[in-house]
């Protein structure tokens, strides 16, 4: 599921990019990505995380949260330049931002993905599975790292 949502995420930043190059801006799209993606990692950072952040996990989860840190700076450049129009301003944050989550997203599911499936106890599994189903994001809640 988390994969999924990886990829749900990839493909509306795609779709927004493909947009801009035919010169339109469509916010509602972007915004939307991003605030499927800043949901993605407080599920990552407050549920799937603290559970494995043990052992031989502490210094993967480490990099996983510095990245989201980087990751959340660029999806804050870019929702702040959408509101400006700058069509090659705002396609160059975008790519940025695609291919940060490319090389992040490829180490957190062949990493952090692989220990939480046989790590998770099976209340902490349901847990993740409830959030992804039905939980909200806190309005006020920012990545620890984008600070």
């Amino acid at each position: 599921m988390l994969e999924r949502e990886h990829q749900e995420v990839d493909a509306r930043l795609e779709a927004f990019l493909i947009g801009l190059r035919d010169g339109r801006v469509d916010a509602d799209e972007v915004n939307a990505a991003l605030e499927a993606l800043r949901r993605h990692i407080y599920l990552e950072e407050r549920i799937l995380f603290p559970p494995i952040r043990h052992g031989g996990m502490a210094m993967p989860v480490a990099v996983m949260m510095t990245e989201h840190g980087e990751i959340w700076r660029s999806m804050d450049a870019l929702a702040s330049l959408v509101a400006g129009g700058d069509t090659e301003r705002i396609g160059a944050i975008c790519r940025l931002l695609l291919d940060q989550l490319a090389v992040h997203n490829s180490k957190e599911e062949q990493v952090i993905y692989r220990a939480a499936d046989s790590e998770l106890e099976p209340e902490q599994a349901a847990e993740l599975t409830d959030f992804i189903e039905t939980g909200l994001m806190p309005d006020s809640w920012e990545c620890r790292e984008a600070r």
